[in-house]
């Protein structure tokens, strides 16, 4: 949904690429299989990491298998199956829904209600499988809007609520890893938000939209704020993650968090300098 948890390829061994590839394509199917094709709209590949990193913290019996799909119908592909897989796609459906929603009410899109509406009777199934994950979503989610609504600029409030969201969906069960998986999940989910918040500063500036770092991007020092704080966000993501037995894709999961999550921060900064270099060319 949010596309920033990605994997840097020129890094990845080809073997770990097409395990990456494989793992996308599982939750692709996982998607397809349990919700249809509103639901494998949804896919994500911050979500592709929480399958990896969920199969490589419990070692579930995972099959692989080779399939067509309507995407790619020149080849045939690896895909992985397992219960993580499933559940990553629940958890992907289950924020995309209340995300529209939560966009519909700020911004009045009519695509996110229209989606949402494709996605309700999704819903029905896991707010009866995952009851207390779904009004938790729904209930933080709402606590966000409101802090947006009367302007809060407190970073800590604002991405602290979506990183509490992305905490409750790292946790599979409570077990010795949920309080590790939790405070991963915490700052994975701040980083997400925030990041979010960097690309779109001046669309948001430009349409009156909230954004956290408003106060900030007139200052001679945004990007170095910027920058300051996502790394601190990724930093405690990649401690926590450092404290987890995973061998399992280990490769591929150090890659996403150290090289991967940076892939659409160098872009969009780039992007900026080429607009400052034009406008100061003028």
């Amino acid at each position: 949904m949010f596309g920033y948890i990605v994997v840097h390829r020129p890094e990845l061994r080809v073997r770990e690429y097409e395990a990456y590839e494989a793992a996308y394509c599982g939750l692709c199917r996982s998607l397809k299989r349990r919700h249809g094709w509103p639901g494998q709209m949804t896919l994500s590949y911050d979500m592709t990491f929480l399958a990896l990193l969920l199969t490589g913290l419990y070692e579930p019996k995972t099959r692989t298998c080779i399939k067509g799909c309507l995407v790619h119908p020149g080849r045939r592909h690896a895909c992985r199956e397992n219960l993580y897989y499933d559940y990553a796609a629940d958890m992907n459906v289950l924020l995309t829904y209340y995300k529209c929603l939560d966009d519909w009410q700020d911004e009045r899109k009519p695509g996110r209600l229209v989606y949402a509406w494709l996605l309700k009777s999704r819903m029905k199934t896991l707010e009866k499988q995952y009851g207390k994950k779904t009004a938790r979503t729904k209930e933080l989610l709402e606590a966000l809007r409101e802090l947006e609504k009367k302007k809060v600029y407190d970073l800590d409030r604002t991405a602290g609520l979506f990183g509490a969201i992305m905490a409750e969906l790292f946790v599979y069960r409570e077990d010795q890893w949920e309080n590790k998986l939790r405070r991963m999940g915490f700052f994975f989910g701040k980083f997400i938000y925030l990041m979010d918040a960097y690309e779109d500063i001046e669309e948001d500036l430009k349409k009156g939209n909230y954004n956290p770092f408003a106060q900030w991007y007139e200052k001679e020092d945004f990007e170095e704020k910027c920058a300051a704080v996502l790394k601190m966000m990724m930093a405690e993501a990649s401690r926590t993650f450092e404290l987890l037995p995973i061998l399992k894709d280990a490769g591929i999961l150090r890659n996403i968090l150290y090289a991967g999550v940076w892939t659409r921060y160098g872009q969009v900064r780039q992007r900026r300098k080429e607009t400052d270099h034009d406008d100061r060319s003028l």
